[in-house]
């Protein structure tokens, strides 16, 4: 199997981008994030800079896991349970509560197949993209996503919507043109469960606002979403879809029309900045954008050396021992992250409203 480097690149460094970009106007409605911070064409974190968040974060560890475990799903397993313990460890900052549970049943003792809870938010979405990009055999694809995100949602809703973002960024990888009837053809073979139908619907709704050439914005109006796309993985999914398959290859308006909708608006930039970055590679991502991640020890040339000792494992049909970050680091970033964060909190209680 040859997977291309590009396209394993283009999936981190994608969400990479995608996440620092729409991180500051997380949870802000449309109107408010363009009175308050402008248009998204460039980075309101850190002084004209970016910094990822979880959405990256679990991106990276995926990478790591497939990489360490191969096709072996069981193994892929317990080596992303462990990757999850050791980064709550690092004191994330803005973690999903479903997922800070999941971990926590992780730190008990729970077993990796029962740690998950019962919630339908997108954390298992956002781990999706880059498994799209090095399986090919929808069969596996289709387990490995299952046991991703059985780590810490058990709603069946989340694993749907998990493996929707799989598929995209797999078909994103491998074809020069998305072809919509064959990925919900494909989506409906794969979610043989007549609880899929609500989810399935969406997915077509969604295909037949992009036929008509409706703005990404105008989707999520028309679906209620004005006020910003919420986290549950229902409402994320065909907003991402949405704008994948308007700017498939326009890895600039796809990001941005995501994060223009409001909302989670972070994790809805890096999902789809992960699955157009997998079909342009780092050439189609913005120059100015890549050189301007504030990011240590998890740097660009780290995700970089990451995506391309992944393409070469996944090539080669192996498993290697995966580049490793050291926590002191880690910890020192995000205890600079969340004064940060806390910073952009602040700022949000005063005008303009």
């Amino acid at each position: 199997m040859t997977i291309r480097r590009s396209a394993v690149v283009g999936a981190i460094l994608g969400t990479a981008v995608g996440d620092a970009l729409g991180l500051p106007y997380e949870g802000l409605s449309p109107r408010r994030a363009q009175r308050l911070l402008g248009t998204p064409d460039r980075y309101r974190f850190l002084v004209g800079r970016g910094m990822v968040s979880d959405d990256t974060e679990h991106a990276c560890m995926v990478m790591q896991a497939v990489m360490a475990a191969g096709d072996d799903v069981h193994r892929f397993t317990h080596d992303l349970a462990w990757r999850l313990r050791f980064w709550l460890l690092g004191l994330p900052a803005g973690i999903g509560l479903a997922t800070l549970k999941g971990t926590l049943r992780l730190w008990l003792g729970v077993p990796p197949q029962r740690s998950g809870v019962f919630s339908a938010g997108n954390g298992p979405a956002m781990r999706s993209v880059v498994l799209g990009t090095v399986i090919d055999d929808l069969d596996l694809l289709r387990r490995l996503v299952t046991a991703s995100t059985c780590l810490t949602h058990t709603d069946p809703k989340a694993d749907y919507g998990a493996f929707a973002v799989a598929l995209a960024a797999q078909m994103a990888s491998s074809a020069d043109q998305p072809d919509a009837a064959r990925f919900t053809a494909d989506l409906r073979r794969c979610l043989a469960d007549p609880a899929s139908e609500e989810f399935l619907a969406l997915v077509n709704r969604t295909v037949a606002s992009v036929s008509c050439r409706e703005t990404t914005e105008a989707f999520a109006a028309s679906m209620g979403w004005s006020k910003g796309v919420s986290g549950y993985i229902y409402h994320t999914v065909p907003v991402v879809l949405h704008a994948w398959l308007s700017h498939h290859c326009d890895f600039r308006a796809a990001v941005t029309s995501v994060i223009r909708c409001g909302g989670d608006a972070d994790t809805t930039a890096a999902i789809v900045g992960g699955i157009v970055g997998s079909a342009v590679g780092k050439e189609g991502i913005p120059t100015e954008w890549l050189n301007r991640l504030a990011e240590r020890p998890r740097s660009v040339a780290w995700m970089e050396r990451l995506g391309e000792e992944l393409a070469s494992v996944r090539t080669a049909g192996a498993s290697r021992r995966p580049p490793r970050l050291a926590l002191v680091p880690l910890i020192l970033r995000n205890l600079l992250f969340t004064t940060v964060v806390l910073g952009h909190g602040f700022r949000r209680l005063l005008p303009p409203y």
